[in-house]
């Protein structure tokens, strides 16, 4: 059995993300914002996303943009407190990703009880902000400082946007990164958010390593999900759930949660799951 099955007790879970609006410190954090709005919008999605059925929620920065590889305090902290807030409501298990950031994650995960992180702990990317590399070894040496012993993490290993300076094939990347680091997931994704995710990379990628949990990181939509799901294990969905499936408005705030769009999704994932 797969551990995601244990957590989430469903075969093929639907991790939902949970966009938080811009935090202080973020550009998009105007004069007049507050943190109470950021958490009130937080509570709004969580509650459409619970009432819509999912198995699990990420969590994540998604308005920090530009992302920051080294993350203000005031970030994670921010994240903590909203967080915090929510946890009495929380239904589901739950995961923290501090985009671009592997330390900052495990930090988070830490202070907030997460159950598993996302992330890009591993490997030599490029893209709109420039090069960076991730040192798994000292990730790995703080989370076992931190006692995170049962802490799931989810690996990037073709992250959006990014190219992976790295030529090998990403079947070859993964079975290299199980074998030094023993991550719990793989997330494949496509070249951007919301794009389709081959399936023959995820397919190539499951086949070469059975053991590890695969997930289908981007482009899940009802109309995608079913074939999604016949060659992963689990998936991370979010821009779908929310109002007209857009990440972000003409203001480029961020788009709520619509529990109607949540429950269409999940109708088509029981199903898959009524026919394993």
């Amino acid at each position: 059995m797969l551990w995601t099955e244990e957590m989430f007790k469903v075969k093929k879970p639907i991790i939902a993300m949970l966009h938080l609006d811009p935090l202080p410190g973020d550009p998009r954090y105007r004069y007049g914002d507050c943190m109470e709005t950021v958490a009130a919008h937080a509570r709004e999605d969580l509650r459409a996303l619970q009432e819509g059925g999912v198995d699990g929620v990420l969590f994540s920065n998604e308005f920090s943009l530009p992302y920051q590889r080294h993350m203000s305090f005031v970030t994670p902290a921010a994240m903590a407190r909203v967080i915090g807030e929510l946890k009495s409501e929380l239904a589901v298990p739950y995961g923290v990703d501090c985009i671009s950031d592997g330390a900052a994650t495990l930090e988070l995960a830490a202070a907030v009880d997460a159950k598993f992180v996302r992330g890009t702990f591993c490997g030599v990317y490029v893209g709109d902000g420039g090069l960076y590399d991730n040192d798994f070894s000292a990730l790995l040496r703080r989370k076992a400082a931190l006692h995170l012993d049962e802490l799931k993490m989810l690996y990037f290993i073709n992250p959006e946007s990014d190219r992976n300076l790295d030529t090998r094939p990403l079947a070859d990347i993964a079975s290299s990164t199980i074998f030094k680091a023993h991550p719990d997931g793989l997330c494949i994704s496509a070249s951007a958010a919301g794009q389709d995710v081959d399936e023959e990379l995820m397919a190539a990628v499951k086949k070469k390593n059975p053991e590890v949990v695969v997930l289908c990181n981007t482009g899940c939509r009802p109309d995608t999900i079913a074939h999604k799901l016949s060659v992963s294990d689990a998936a991370v969905v979010g821009t779908t759930f929310k109002e007209n499936g857009k990440l972000e408005n003409e203001k480029l705030q961020n788009v709520r949660v619509k529990a109607d769009r949540v429950k269409a999704f999940m109708e088509v994932v029981y199903k898959v799951r009524a026919a394993l």
